[in-house]
């Protein structure tokens, strides 16, 4: 990227204050933050946010990069559920290639990117005694770096113990350049396994230095209850802010006693939490009756006793989830439903969880529209989260380091009725107006 201009963001929306802002921007980072109306450098190149909302940009904390673009290929999951999902996948893996890695992740990074996503954290599977998807993804994140800052968790898709040398894989991807140590305690053949496959995962983690993101619990059996040694784990090690543990769908099976029990520990631990609400609607439940479990965890319980959580997609148009744009508004509009927290408050500050919440599980430091941080943001054609949510808006700038890498334009609608014709808006006040800026 080129060096980025000296500019100023007029007539904007900031979620913390009330009224229109003005953001200068120099070298890459925030400048002053000041009220419209106040004297500004005329050397400054403007961009009118016609009353946009600016927030930091948006975060995925989970999603499977090497194996997105792949519904159907070679068959489609027919039963909807997790584990056909990793049989199809294992008839796919066996037709990898570097270039085919490389391409399907690169499709799926453009559409996050057009859709203000600026922070990615994909797991990828070294199952695998060539780690080939491993090695594309390495090659990836150099390429996409300009745009994307992306984590990559060394992901034991099939176990580190009921896989032939799981351990010594997971540990190579580690030197090779992976970021994030993944397990997948719940699918090892025996829950000694993998509570066994866990203490392995720590150690890697503490001996090279890396964060940890468990896949835990991700199945509707309220015995599987790997959560509670992935926190004690984290516990002893005083390493809580750096785990993760993603899904906990059997949470949402927990009775009652178990949960109060639990959530003393957890918060303790200081561990975060990503739910993937599109997925987790999608796959669990599939083996009951009526009542049917909505499968997701305990997300509004969570964020009440302060532990922090955030929303994620998991999967794009592959074997687990046959659709997606890779559009964390969607991902957040499901969420905010599955999880009941349609309160006008809870909607409004929704967008925490795809943005401030996720910068938490990310581990970004100098995360949000702050003077001297660096200058990535995104704006919404909306006045605040709520209507962002609610006509789920497209991301009409999206700026990294100070320049625009995404612009969309609005969608218009015209309708025709007996009283003429008419341009129409779905928001609940005027319009936002079309405005120019900085070219891309």
């Amino acid at each position: 990227m080129t060096a980025a201009p000296l500019w100023l963001i007029q007539n904007v929306r900031l979620a913390d204050r009330d009224g229109l802002w003005q953001i200068a921007i120099d070298k890459g980072r925030f400048g002053e933050i000041t009220p419209m109306g106040e004297a500004h450098d005329e050397s400054y190149e403007v961009l009118n946010a016609r009353g946009g909302l600016a927030i930091p940009p948006f975060i995925e904390p989970h999603i499977h990069l090497d194996t997105t673009q792949t519904a159907g290929e070679p068959n489609w999951n027919q039963s909807g559920t997790l584990f056909e999902g990793i049989e199809r996948w294992a008839e796919r893996k066996a037709l990898l290639s570097h270039e085919d890695v490389k391409a399907r992740a690169w499709k799926t990074l453009k559409w996050q990117i057009a859709n203000g996503v600026q922070f990615v954290r994909t797991h990828v599977d070294v199952s695998d005694p060539t780690l080939t998807a491993l090695k594309a993804m390495l090659e990836v994140k150099q390429e996409v770096a300009p745009w994307v800052e992306l984590q990559i968790v060394a992901f034991p898709q099939e176990g580190i113990l009921s896989y032939p040398n799981g351990e010594a894989l997971l540990e190579e991807a580690l030197k090779l350049g992976a970021d994030v140590v993944g397990a997948i305690p719940h699918f090892e053949f025996t829950r000694e396994y993998g509570v066994e496959s866990l203490h392995i995962a720590f150690r890697l983690a503490q001996q090279y230095d890396r964060p940890l993101d468990i896949h835990c619990d991700e199945i509707d059996d309220e015995q599987s209850r790997f959560v509670e040694t992935v926190a004690a784990l984290a516990l002893k090690a005083g390493i809580g802010p750096r785990v993760t543990a993603s899904h906990t769908t059997a949470m949402h099976s927990y009775n009652g006693a178990y949960t109060s029990r639990l959530f003393r520990l957890l918060k303790l631990s200081g561990i975060n939490f990503v739910a993937n609400p599109l997925v987790n609607i999608h796959l669990q439940g599939r083996f009951d009756d009526y009542p049917k479990r909505r499968g997701i965890t305990r997300v509004k319980e969570l964020l009440a006793a302060g532990i922090n959580v955030c929303f994620g997609h998991d999967d794009v148009f592959d074997p687990w989830y046959p659709l997606g744009t890779g559009n964390m508004l969607q991902v957040l509009h499901m969420g905010l439903h599955v999880c009941q927290l349609m309160g006008y408050q809870q909607i409004n500050d929704g967008l925490q969880l795809i943005t401030d919440n996720s910068a938490r599980t990310f581990g970004l430091e100098d995360y949000g529209i702050v003077s001297g941080n660096p200058a990535n943001l995104i704006i919404l054609p909306a006045e605040n989260g709520f209507e962002a949510v609610r006509c789920q808006v497209p991301v009409r700038w999206s700026i990294r380091q100070g320049r625009v890498i995404a612009t969309t334009q609005p969608a218009q609608s015209w309708i025709q009725t007996d009283r003429g014709g008419e341009e129409l808006s779905f928001m609940r006040n005027s319009p936002l107006a079309d405005a120019k800026g900085p070219k891309a």
